[in-house]
């Protein structure tokens, strides 16, 4: 298919027999886009020129470490990490940012801090904080320990803990969740204006003050209040400290945020023991040294069963706590999309960023009434939990799927590795371990050992002794290896997920597939354009519930034009805007050269009406070694249309730190022009980032952008 008539699929608008083929692989329209030009270091289909001209002006490149806007539009810089907010401060890695209206020209915006990127974040500390953590002092005492140690058992009077402590503290009040107030200008610019609501969680929240701690909803609470269990007990009940690694995540009709905790492996204990309990913290070190600051749980003795969960935020009502909702399971939560409908019950989706990860669906017990009612929060205590299973059907990249539940009389079904060996392609099934006094995984390496687990472990309540809340409770704290036991579809790096408002669709974007010992994506899914497997440029899928289960599509190929791709590389937050043109900013890592052709990660539109409809147009890229994350758009007033995006531009600097006056690399690039025609180009490239500041030696900082035209009025023309 045409990948023009893909991208009218993707937002809904092609069907069989209805779509006129372009003139040529390059045709655009003659009208003048929504924005002016972005250029981008390769050629694309739509970049109005001809193959001699793409080769002419993109033999030399110059990337720059800058946030790059077409002609027209600006950044105002809103916060930066370091600034105060409420009774802390805005945190490292900004995410996710919600935006909540409080009438005319004021807002309230919710915002995640997600990681640690320990390079701009040491480099920065001096600068940032009135008195820094002991972080040099602390990777030279642990050198000698291979910069780990095991934080709980150090003795009270031991220098080493007070460092430990100091250090990982300064980095857990740096993530977690902010709520920040705004005002706007009268040329329509947005500025930080702190207010009563303003509110700080962090990593710590509740450490020392248990009014602080956060609650939780749903059956894994009776998990955390056993007084008997396999693993670890916290002694907190079902109260948890804190909050971190929120990454993406979503809002609510009745005004709430939902923030989505993803990586939470690099600071706790992922795996559980049958009945849902953590290993005691000891078996994650605390660790610093140059390369690397993880295990930040374990000086605290933090329970790892109490993270990877989804935390609603009342961003308007900050004296009431936050709450972690276990109906919706614990995994890698990169966002939520929200499905509420009065007379309909509410529908949740959220996918795991792994290879290997897969989608899920929460479904209500009860309805919707009014979606604007804040008691619909309500419906989050009680309902199911289920996990995507897609077959191929029809041509290459659709098919038909449905929903696998996860409860303990759902059937054991783990997929056979000889799926994986039919594509040449070698992957154990990992599933809950067969020796159940153990937490975590076992490998299934062949189909003989499938066969004799699947044998031995019926059903899910084989794996998960116990009964009612408790031993449902455990099969959503272990949502992941759970939904491998019952065949769940393994996801080429599920990410981003957002309802279409037109349509009702589902639009699921997939970074990447691959491997990285655990997981990888299905290859009878997830194939390149012409087959592969492992395709390292992602997908956006479109997926449609009907009575049967439902359809989905792949509608969108990541990869360069002349590999068959659209031109952008690892898609990752996706946002309808009120006429349903879709937004996507992209998630290429610097670790995998394959990417390094598409330059800096972007922003990119998608119309869905207007003679630009079926496009990929750039809008946007980021500064060096950052990501663009926390897709926003201002709502609009009635009847008008969005005029303001906001944007996190998260790790600056992260692989190089601090830019240097004249530091760069230059690299040669193969493309190929609209013609087919093979030529080089040689790019200077920056090595680490200055950004906002643009001052050569001067650190990195994450920071929250409002993008506007200069001149005013909405953000796209007609």
């Amino acid at each position: 298919m045409h990948r023009r008539e893909l991208l009218l699929n993707l937002l809904g608008l092609g069907c069989a027999g209805a779509l006129a083929p372009l003139a040529s692989r390059g045709a655009v329209p003659s009208s003048s886009p929504p924005f002016p030009n972005l250029p981008l270091p390769l050629p694309l289909p739509n970049d109005g020129l001809s193959g001699e001209e793409q080769r002419q002006s993109l033999a030399r490149f110059s990337i720059a470490d800058r946030l790059l806007l077409p002609p027209g539009f600006t950044a105002d810089l809103i916060a930066v990490w370091g600034d105060p907010l409420a009774n802390g401060r805005f945190g490292f890695n900004n995410d996710y940012l919600a935006f909540f209206p409080q009438g005319t020209n004021r807002a309230l915006m919710a915002i995640n801090f997600e990681y640690i990127s320990l390079r701009p974040w040491r480099e920065g500390l001096a600068e940032t904080l009135p008195t820094p953590p002991p972080v040099e002092a602390l990777i030279r005492a642990l050198a000698e320990r291979d910069g780990r140690v095991e934080a709980t058992s150090l003795s009270a009077d031991d220098p080493l803990k007070a460092m430990v402590r100091s250090v990982a503290t300064a980095a857990m009040e740096d993530l977690g969740i902010g709520v920040a107030s705004l005002r706007r200008h009268d040329d329509g610019r947005w500025v930080r204006e702190p207010g009563p609501k303003d509110r700080r969680l962090s990593g710590l929240s509740g450490i020392d003050d248990p009014d602080q701690r956060l609650r939780c909803s749903g059956p894994a609470a009776a998990v955390f209040r056993r007084s008997q269990r396999l693993g670890f007990d916290d002694g907190l009940g079902d109260r948890i400290i804190g909050t971190f690694a929120n990454c993406a995540g979503g809002t609510t009709p009745w005004g709430t945020l939902l923030s989505a905790e993803e990586n939470i492996q690099d600071q706790v204990v992922e795996a559980v023991h049958a009945d849902g309990s953590s290993p005691h913290p000891s078996a994650l070190p605390f660790r610093c040294d140059k390369e690397r600051l993880s295990g930040l749980g374990n000086p605290f003795a933090l329970a790892g069963n109490k993270y990877g969960w989804m935390v609603e935020v009342h961003p308007s009502r900050p004296e009431r706590p936050a709450v972690k909702h276990t109906w919706l399971g614990r995994f890698r939560h990169e966002a939520v999309a929200v499905h509420a409908v009065a007379g309909e019950p509410l529908r949740i989706y959220s996918a795991c960023d792994r290879h290997g990860g897969h989608l899920y669906r929460f479904v209500s017990d009860g309805v919707v009434t009014d979606p604007s009612n804040p008691s619909n929060a309500k419906l989050l205590e009680a309902g199911r939990l289920e996990v995507a299973r897609l077959d191929p059907v029809g041509p290459a990249g659709q098919g038909r799927g449905q929903w696998l539940l996860l409860a303990p009389s759902t059937p054991v079904n783990p997929p056979a590795p000889s799926r994986m060996e039919a594509f040449g392609l070698r992957q154990p099934t990992r599933v809950p371990h067969s020796d159940r006094r153990r937490a975590g995984a076992e490998a299934l390496r062949d189909d003989a050992a499938v066969a004799a687990y699947r044998d031995r472990f019926r059903t899910l309540a084989d794996l998960y002794p116990g009964s009612g809340e408790e031993q449902q409770g455990a099969i959503l704290i272990d949502a992941h290896l759970a939904a491998n036991a019952i065949g769940a579809t393994a996801g080429a790096r599920p990410e981003d997920t957002e309802l279409d408002p037109l349509s009702g669709a589902l639009l699921i974007a997939f970074t990447a597939a691959g491997t990285d010992g655990e997981g990888t994506a299905d290859p009878a899914i997830f194939r390149g354009p012409a087959g592969e497997t492992n395709w390292p440029f992602g997908w956006l899928m479109r997926l449609e519930e009907d009575a049967d289960g439902f359809r989905w599509h792949l509608v969108a190929t990541g990869g360069t034009p002349w590999q068959g791709g659209l031109g952008f590389a690892n898609p990752d937050n996706l946002a309808f805007d009120g006429r349903g043109n879709l937004w996507m900013l992209t998630d290429r890592s610097s670790s995998d050269a394959r990417t390094d052709v598409f330059g800096n990660n972007s922003c990119w539109l998608f119309p869905a009406s207007g003679p630009w409809r079926g496009q990929a147009l750039p809008f946007a890229t980021g500064p060096m070694e950052s990501e663009l994350t926390g897709l926003c758009l201002e709502p609009p007033a009635a009847g008008g249309q969005e005029a303001t995006l906001f944007l996190s531009v998260q790790h600056p600097g992260e692989v190089n730190g601090t830019g240097q006056k004249d530091a760069r690399e230059v690299q040669a690039h193969q493309l190929v022009d609209r013609n087919g025609v093979a030529f080089d180009q040689l790019r200077t490239v920056p090595l680490g980032s200055n950004w906002p500041s643009g001052v050569p030696g001067r650190p990195p900082r994450p920071g929250v952008v409002a993008i506007r035209r200069l001149e005013g009025g909405p953000l796209l023309r007609a």
